[in-house]
């Protein structure tokens, strides 16, 4: 009979999971033998999260926990973090990679989600349905045309046509609308949709124009008051994506005077840390415009979704340790072998130090069954495969451990 000892046995191995992170995740990390499981509703900041992850092996989190440099520094048993979200901007990534610690997030399982509501809104907008509404609920009648349009035959311009834009694509044509975008790489376009050479040509032509792009240096701020002014006079306004990368002053400004017709806006440059905070923004009270508090992603498909994409990413790399999928980490991936043992050496990547890690081994006549080394940047990431399981394995991890350059070292596992 086969038997296996893990380096730290799963019932040992610490979970925190913050901000009412999905049943799903906690049930495949149940199935995955992870039974200390600490869950918590709400987010946890400063010296209160860095209290909270002293003995904590794995974090959960989504986006309002904020993982500093200080907190990072605070947490001694730390592993890995799971974002279960799109954006990783909350976590201080470098600082992350510089301890051997992975980040894995969800980057697909909310597409349909964003896609949906960006539509839907799209739909509302060019209807005037809000306004009309509000006056409904005021007991005034408003039983108008002016300024309302079905959006067949209308113009969609997607600015940044990934895997949301690429979705509200096809979406948007079976509704009957033209779709257009622009992206600063060459995409396949879907369906009928065109490419346009210029983020301007794209605002001139469009009735509805929506961003879905990565919060980076080149997106902050990419949509200000010369962008709004370029947008065709009566089109509508959606953004989805991140609140750095539209001017919402500009963009009120639009509105007040009549050049944008609608807005809808779901992420903003500063966000409430809770609910029940405070919310300021200056599209407030503006007639046809939709404020939603960061729920994009919001639906029970998609958090369950995400819950299973992110836990299957922690389970692995705590089981394999896979970083495949880890965005601030060198992506290594090899399945797991029957027998023998597997170690990992996170490392500053310097020359000379996958022949020092080789010698730990030849020395004693062990042979290398299989190893994988990427970089990415200045570390190094070593997942390495004995065919054999000894009684140096931890001997083994131990000189790992002393070599110059050394982030981390781990034994996942011994089979015999």
């Amino acid at each position: 009979m086969s038997t296996t000892r893990l380096s730290l046995p799963k019932d040992k191995i610490k979970i925190l999971l913050l901000e009412g992170i999905s049943d799903s995740a906690v049930e495949l990390l149940a199935d995955a033998g992870y039974r200390s499981v600490k869950r918590e509703s709400k987010a946890l900041d400063g010296p209160v999260l860095a209290r909270a992850l002293k003995g904590v092996h794995v974090l959960g989190i989504r986006s309002r926990t904020q993982v500093t440099e200080e907190v990072l520094a605070a947490a001694d048993r730390l592993i890995t973090i799971g974002c279960f979200c799109i954006g990783t901007n909350q976590v201080a990534l470098e600082a992350a990679a510089s301890r051997g610690i992975p980040v894995f997030n969800a980057p697909f399982s909310n597409t349909r989600s964003v896609a949906e509501l960006t539509l839907g809104e799209i739909i509302m907008m060019m209807r005037g349905i809000f306004p009309k509404s509000n006056a409904a609920h005021r007991g005034e009648w408003d039983k108008s045309a002016a300024n309302s349009w079905e959006v067949r035959g209308k113009t969609l311009g997607i600015v940044g046509y990934g895997n949301i834009g690429a979705q509200l694509s096809v979406l948007a044509e079976a509704f009957g609308m033209r779709v257009i975008y622009f992206d600063h790489t060459t995409k396949l376009p879907h369906g009928n949709a065109q490419p346009m050479p210029s983020l301007h040509a794209l605002l001139a032509e469009s009735d509805a124009v929506t961003v879905h792009v990565p919060e980076t240096a080149e997106t902050m701020g990419m949509i200000g008051e010369a962008e709004i002014r370029a947008m065709k006079p009566g089109a509508v306004f959606v953004n989805n994506a991140r609140g750095t990368v539209v001017s919402l002053e500009a963009l009120a400004r639009a509105m007040q005077d009549g050049h944008v017709l609608g807005a809808a806006v779901d992420v903003f440059p500063v966000e409430p840390s809770r609910n029940g905070e405070a919310f300021v923004s200056p599209l407030q009270g503006l007639p046809n415009a939709i404020l939603t508090p960061h729920i994009g992603g919001s639906t029970g498909e998609a958090q369950s979704r995400i819950g299973q994409e992110v836990a299957r990413k922690l389970i692995d790399f705590s089981d394999t340790a896979a970083t495949f999928g880890a965005v601030n980490f060198p992506q290594v991936q090899l399945p797991a072998r029957p027998s023998g043992a597997r170690w990992t050496h996170a490392h500053r990547d310097t020359p000379g130090m996958l022949s020092r890690i080789n010698e730990i081994f030849g020395r004693r006549g062990l042979n290398i069954s299989a190893q994988f080394l990427q970089t990415a940047g200045d570390i190094g990431y070593l997942v390495i495969d004995s065919a054999e399981a000894r009684k140096e394995a931890e001997e083994i991890l131990a000189e790992l451990r002393e070599l110059p350059g050394t982030i981390r070292a781990r034994l996942i596992y011994e089979r015999h």
